[in-house]
This record gives structure tokens, C-alpha cells and sequence, in this order.
């Protein structure tokens, strides 16, 4: 993107700047970096100056900057709206703040960004563009929480008492005080109300703090979701690896829902006609579908399927109601068969709580248990072969043997997703666990994992390439796709293997017996056979006591007795 050219109107601040600098008559006008027009203040009445700046963002998109300031009354606002196209798939931006250091990233936040903070419980909906910092982002969801803390103290107590809970937090992490109460403290009140009105709440670009080495706040993770692809989170490191190198840093695209391109304006909402005449020619489908009945059955057996079964016999959805592990409400767990073609059925379940927002999903092999483990491996050559269909059981273990990844069996669970998604999936969880810890882990050991998670994004972007995945499955419910399926894929290898005792043990398959069924007394007398010859004697030696007890005739000797004697 570097090397592609850009609109004249649009250039970079640096340019502005060097013309600026190489100007050599004094007598004329310097050059505008930016444009002034006089405006009206919504404050005071009075008119104030919104200064305009078109500008671009190296590695990034060009963008309009707006600035308002009045000097009647001290109000001031800015503004970032994009000028160039709605990108063509929606992005989510990841930030791990572990440190001050990491307050400093710059933020492109479009109007159609969501911004969440998970550990803080903090959720911005779209609204205006901003360009700012982390640290701006923070200073003024502080402001607007403490607006109207004084008057919720008298009327809403509770609600005080939490949101005050959440300003102790934000205040941590800019280093602040909580200010005075009224009438507490004269001066303290003076410095509060105008640190209220100062800087400190609109949050500028590149702000500093003299007390910044002395933080020490709870890491926290910071979201951006914009489905318009045009927001934008600050990475370091070199500006060619496009983030790449950066262990707290991640970026996430994503195909956009109908509802999203209808809130960008990019699709109308579906009219009553179009709905009906949709209905109409899917339930003239489904009917020409069940008229080839016969058909459709021979195409089932095609891919995979048992005989008797076709695709209507998976599109059944079974709900079990339960209770969420978060908050304890009432939710529904839903739950589908899905035939994976040349492969086995598998059960989506899904949960989603509509009281907390807690949503999991999960995967269960939907087929008998196989005799034998597989074992899959996979050369990854390219960035195409990331974009394969995996399906991770529990009882899979998953490794890369290039950057030392070894994931043992029930980690992550049961997962249905691409290998890209799945790699992911494994970034997300380590940097969650290990980048979060703070100053509780040493910083050799710190160190470390974030060099393990630089490899292990390098996989991710396959800038790593070429390297090995290895599914190892005792069960064999794990699936890797083929895409010359049913031919051999030159790329893949499995292997079949018997499990051993163990791993039989370790999946409860020791004890478990479905072909012949033993009262207690047989299944023990059994259990004796197998243990050794004096066991077998000695629960012989029993039976014979019994007897005689009762009056009855003793059991039979074996064969090799009769020899004997």
C-alpha cells in the first residue's frame, strides 16, 4: 500500500509540514495545512472556528480531521470521518494494555466502531469518529461516567456506589485521584473542576503524564469492531510486517452480516413482496426436493451418508433447557447433527444467554467409537491451505512441532472451525492468560511467551511457512480437510494406530463391556481368571466352603483337575 499513489488532496501531515518549512518569500502568504470556517458553538450560541484537515495515514486510508474550538466559552470537540470507501469485509481490532507505554497507541474510531473493554465491562456503541489514544478513550468515558455521579449519590445510590466502583478503576489506570467532595476541600475542588475542564477529559493525541512510570494498573484488553473496515488501532514495530510483529496486537477480518451492509447503507431492507416471493420459491424448492426423493437419497450415499439417511435428516435442531454457568438464568442449549462429507456425524451445541451475553459452543463426535486412533498431518505450503475446514474434538491433542505448540487433549474443547480460526482461537486464549498476568509473572518467563507468540503469529500470517500441523486423535472423531477428497492429498498423511492401555484407561474404555453381560459373581470370578491362577483358587476354595455350608454338592473341578487326580 506503501508504494500505491494517493489522492494530491489527501496528503500526509508530514508533506504539509515540509512545505511549510521550504518556503522562501517572506512576504507571501504562508500555505494552509488547514481549512477555517467560522461555525456555530451549540454551548454558548456564539460563532466559534471549525478547522478542517484532509489528510492520509501512511499504511492506512485517507481521512477528513475536524476541529471546533470557541473562544467565548472554552468549548472544544474533534472529529475523524473517513474519506474513502467502505471496505470490503468489516475488521476487529485487539489491544492487550499491559503497560503505560501501551496508552500511547493512536485510535482511528469510525462512526460505525463499537469499542469495547471486557475486563472493565465497558461497551461504546458507534457514534461520532474519533482520532485519539487509548489513554483519550479512557480519560473520557471517566469524564462522562463522573458528569452525573453528584446528583445518581442522592437519587440512585446503588447505581452510584457501581459506577463509582468503575471510576476507581479508570482513574488507576491515568494515574489520577479521585476528586474532593464539595465543601471538603477548597483548592482540591478548584483543581478538580478545572482538571474537569482542561485536557485531561478530551484526551489528545500524544498526551503525556509526569507520573507515568509510577502506574501500575490491572492489564486489560481493548476491542475494536468496525463493520465498515475503516477504524484503525496503532501497532509497533516495523511498519512493513503490518503488525506482525507486535505480540499484543491483533487484527481480524470478517465478512459482513445482511444487517450490517443494510446499517452501512450498502443493501436495502427486504420488502414484503420480496419476502414473499423469497417464501414462495423456497417452499417450491423444497417441494421439487422432496419429489426427487430418490435423487436426493443417491447424492446423500455419495457423500458419506448411511444408508436410509439424506440431508433432510439433519436439519432437525433439538433445544434442552438449562441453566447458565455465569449468572445462574434460564437459557436454551441448542443442539444439530451435521454429516461432515467422507467423514462422520458430529453434534453442534450451542448456548447463548440472554440475560448475561454468555455464548459458548462446543462439538461432539455424533458417531461410535472408532477401534483405532488416527493421527493427521499436514505440510502447510501457503496461506490457501490456513483456510481448511478442521474439526478439533476433546480428546484430540493438537501440535506444531516449528514453534514447539503442543496443545494436550481437552484443551479449547471440541471445536469446528477453519485452521486459521483455530490458531487464533490458541492466540487469543495464551495472550489472554500470560499477557494479562501483569507484573505477576518474571520477566524472563514474560519475555519468553511473548517470543513464542511472535512465532506463533508468524503461523498465523503464514509468513512462517512452510511448517507441520499434527491432529492426533486416540479417538479418531477429529477431521482435517481434503480438498481433492476422495483422491489423496499430497500435502496430508494419516495414520492409523492401535490405542494403547493407557490411553484406553484415560478415556474410561478399560472397563466398558458391551458384547457379554456377567452377573456380579461371574464378572468377579472373571476378573480372578485374568489376575492369575491364585486368585482363580482362591475364589474356587470359597465356592467350595459355601456349599458345604448350605448342604449343597460342590461345583464341579475343571478338566485339569480330573487329570490330576
Amino acid at each position: 500500500m506503501s508504494g500505491q499513489a494517493h489522492d494530491p488532496f489527501f496528503r500526509p501531515i508530514g508533506e504539509h509540514v515540509a512545505d511549510d518549512a521550504i518556503q522562501t518569500d517572506p512576504n507571501a502568504d504562508p500555505p494552509k495545512m488547514v481549512e477555517e470556517i467560522e461555525s456555530l458553538c451549540l454551548r454558548c450560541q456564539n460563532n466559534g472556528i471549525t478547522r478542517l484537515l484532509m489528510t492520509y495515514i501512511p499504511y492506512f486510508k485517507e481521512v477528513l480531521v475536524a476541529s471546533f474550538s470557541c473562544d467565548h466559552c472554552g468549548e472544544r470537540n474533534n472529529e475523524i470521518q473517513s474519506a474513502g470507501q467502505i471496505q470490503e469485509r468489516g475488521c476487529v481490532y485487539t489491544v492487550h494494555v499491559v503497560d503505560s507505554s501501551d496508552l500511547d497507541r493512536q485510535i482511528v474510531k469510525s462512526e460505525w466502531c463499537t469499542l469495547n473493554i471486557p475486563e472493565l465491562q465497558i461497551e461504546i456503541p458507534p457514534k461520532r469518529g474519533q482520532l485519539t489514544t487509548i489513554e483519550g478513550v479512557i480519560s473520557d468515558t471517566l469524564r462522562d461516567l463522573e458528569l452525573d455521579q453528584p446528583l445518581r449519590k442522592h437519587m440512585a445510590p446503588e447505581a452510584y456506589e457501581k459506577i463509582e466502583v468503575l471510576c476507581s478503576k479508570l482513574r488507576e489506570i491515568l494515574g489520577e485521584e479521585a476528586p474532593a467532595a464539595p465543601g471538603e476541600d477548597a483548592a482540591g475542588s478548584s483543581s478538580a473542576a478545572e482538571g474537569s475542564n482542561g485536557l485531561k477529559s478530551h484526551g489528545p493525541v500524544g498526551s503525556t503524564s509526569t507520573s507515568r512510570q509510577n502506574r501500575n494498573f490491572a492489564p486489560f484488553s481493548l476491542r475494536l469492531d468496525d463493520p465498515s473496515g475503516n477504524s484503525f488501532v496503532e501497532f509497533t514495530g516495523a511498519i512493513q510486517g503490518r503488525g506482525t510483529t507486535d505480540n499484543k496486537w491483533t487484527k481480524r477480518e470478517y465478512p459482513r452480516s445482511r444487517a450490517q451492509n443494510e446499517a452501512l447503507g450498502l443493501a436495502g431492507p427486504a420488502d414484503a413482496s420480496a419476502r414473499a416471493g423469497s417464501s414462495a420459491a423456497s417452499a417450491a424448492a423444497t417441494s421439487k426436493k422432496v419429489a426427487s426423493a430418490a435423487e436426493a437419497e443417491a447424492h446423500a450415499m455419495s457423500h458419506g451418508f448411511t444408508e436410509g439417511e439424506s440431508d433432510f435428516n439433519n436439519e432437525e435442531i433439538y433445544t434442552f433447557e438449562g441453566t447458565c454457568s455465569s449468572c445462574n438464568s434460564a437459557l436454551d442449549t441448542m443442539m444439530k447433527k451435521v454429516n461432515i462429507p467422507y467423514f462422520k456425524d458430529i453434534l453442534i451445541m450451542s448456548t447463548n444467554c440472554d440475560a448475561c451475553g454468555y455464548r459458548d459452543n462446543e462439538v461432539k463426535s455424533g458417531a461410535a467409537i472408532s477401534d483405532k486412533g488416527r493421527k493427521i498431518t499436514l505440510k502447510v505450503e501457503d496461506a490457501e491451505d490456513l483456510t481448511r475446514d478442521i474439526l478439533k474434538s476433546e480428546s484430540a491433542g493438537f501440535s506444531i512441532p516449528e514453534i514447539d505448540l503442543h496443545l494436550s487433549p481437552g484443551t479449547l474443547g471440541g471445536r469446528f472451525t477453519t485452521l486459521e480460526g483455530l490458531l487464533q482461537q490458541v492466540y487469543d486464549e495464551l495472550s489472554e492468560r500470560v499477557l494479562m498476568r501483569g507484573d505477576s509473572s518474571a520477566s524472563s518467563d514474560k519475555s519468553a511467551f511473548e517470543s513464542f507468540l511472535g512465532k506463533l503469529k508468524s503461523v498465523m500470517s503464514a509468513e512462517a511457512c512452510p511448517f507441520t500441523v499434527i491432529l492426533d486423535d486416540p479417538l479418531a472423531s477429529s477431521y482435517l480437510q481434503n480438498p481433492y477428497a476422495p483422491d489423496v492429498d499430497p500435502q496430508m498423511s494419516v495414520e492409523e494406530y492401535e490405542r494403547t492401555w493407557d490411553q484406553n484407561e484415560d478415556l474410561g474404555l478399560n472397563d466398558i463391556n458391551v458384547d457379554n453381560y456377567m452377573n456380579e459373581e461371574d464378572a468377579a470370578e472373571a476378573k480372578a481368571l485374568n489376575e492369575g491362577p491364585e486368585s482363580a483358587a482362591a475364589i474356587k476354595r470359597k465356592a467350595e466352603e459355601a456349599a458345604e455350608g448350605e448342604g449343597r454338592p460342590a461345583p464341579p473341578s475343571e478338566a485339569g483337575d480330573d487329570v490330576k487326580a
